[in-house]
């Protein structure tokens, strides 16, 4: 299948498919949608890594792989459809006689935000929380730009002492940006500005709630 050497795993597809979804391991029956799964490459690569387990229902059957164009469609959604391209290891495994099932590596990135090519054009980051692939909330991309551009060092002034103040009331909850700008009387672009600071010298963080990221501290 695509010249991958096939080896012995039933007991390794097993243990994996035992665990379920999860932030670093998604199941796919067939992939057929390259810029879909890009976005899960995108939420992988942007939150620590992971895998897909080719040939695994959502309810966790293991049915093998249909179609060795599967393992093609993951190659170009990682190399058309992220930006910047991402590379993907296969490993195919033997479950049972005429079953396997292939498991695709997205490492975590060396440089975030990796993007996925929606159909209209535009590029978007994904995340990976739980089982899903979520849109990243504007903030996140930005700290992640500040960081891969060496910009996490921070001058803390009276104005991030409130905020941390304000985010330490509100603990372990967190609040929007909104919320923050408007408790510190700031306006929002100053209030964001202050929060990707801080978000890139790794004091406050991103957490989902759904149905959508709050401000919180660690």
């Amino acid at each position: 299948m695509k010249d991958l050497p096939v080896i012995r795993g039933r007991h390794y597809i097993a243990a994996a498919v035992a665990e379920g979804e999860h932030e670093h391991q998604d199941f796919k029956y067939l992939i057929s949608d390259a810029r879909k799964i890009a976005r899960s490459i995108s939420a992988f690569a942007n939150a620590g890594g992971g895998r897909l387990l080719i040939g695994v229902k959502d309810n966790g059957t293991v049915a093998g792989v249909r179609s060795e164009e599967d393992v093609y469609v993951v190659e170009q959604a990682a190399g058309r459809y992220c930006d910047p391209p991402q590379t993907v290891e296969f490993t195919a495994f033997r479950v049972d006689a005429g079953v396997v099932v292939i498991r695709a590596t997205i490492a975590p990135a060396a440089s975030r935000p990796v993007r996925c090519i929606e159909p209209d054009g535009r590029r978007r980051a994904y995340y990976r929380v739980a089982d899903e692939n979520i849109a990243a909330h504007p903030l996140m991309v930005r700290t992640w730009r500040r960081r891969a551009e060496g910009g996490a060092a921070l001058c803390v002034d009276s104005r991030h002492t409130a905020l941390l103040r304000l985010l330490g009331e509100h603990s372990p909850e967190g609040l929007d940006t909104p919320d923050i700008a408007r408790a510190l009387g700031m306006s929002q672009r100053a209030t964001d500005t202050m929060i990707v600071e801080l978000a890139a010298a790794g004091i406050v963080t991103f957490t989902y709630r759904h149905p959508r990221f709050l401000i919180t501290l660690p």
